[in-house]
């Protein structure tokens, strides 16, 4: 019974595959640039993840990143009844033994459901650490080499190099340089 936005977007509404909105680009790096610098400022970026999640869906490892967003989100998250709720989510979808997009993380076999009684913010720390160090020294190399990464960054590097891209910096260091 899987829908086409993956397993949590009924939770997380901001993660699913609609277009994401434009980023800030006061940044001096933006882009395929910005992800290549680290994984943490590939998952900043809306656009980034996107990307990510399409090269993780045809590694059949969509999970460890939908795993990582709900930890981000679930430490936003206020009140115990809300914690709860979104604990035994995260749990049911990712950590249990009967769970949709199962995680493989160390110490599993000893989680148990008794945990989702008391939450806490930062309950899902450990192991959102170890996916996060799983992705950046595994996925995350191969993406940055895959046809995903690569078509991104020459589809970038030819809108900047568009004669109304060159223009628009023109007229924008014409402004600064007053």
């Amino acid at each position: 019974t899987s829908n086409e936005d993956g397993p949590l977007s009924q939770f997380f509404p901001e993660i699913n595959d609609s277009e994401s909105h434009p980023s800030s680009s006061h940044q001096t790096l933006k882009g395929t640039s910005k992800w290549a610098t680290s994984l943490e400022n590939l998952l900043e970026d809306p656009e980034g993840v996107k990307r990510f999640r399409e090269f993780l869906k045809k590694e059949f490892s969509e999970e460890n990143v939908l795993f990582w967003l709900a930890c981000e989100e679930f430490k936003k998250t206020q009140g115990k009844k809300q914690m709860q709720e979104k604990a035994k989510d995260i749990y049911m979808t990712f950590l249990s033994s009967k769970a949709s997009s199962q995680v493989n993380v160390e110490g599993q076999s000893r989680l148990n459901e008794t945990i989702l009684e008391t939450p806490h913010p930062l309950m899902f720390q450990k192991l959102q650490d170890q996916i996060f160090n799983l992705m950046k020294y595994d996925s995350y190399s191969r993406f940055l080499k895959s046809d995903i990464f690569l078509n991104h960054k020459k589809s970038e590097e030819q809108e900047e190099s568009s004669p109304e891209a060159q223009t628009a910096a023109k007229r924008a260091s014409r402004i600064y340089n007053t």
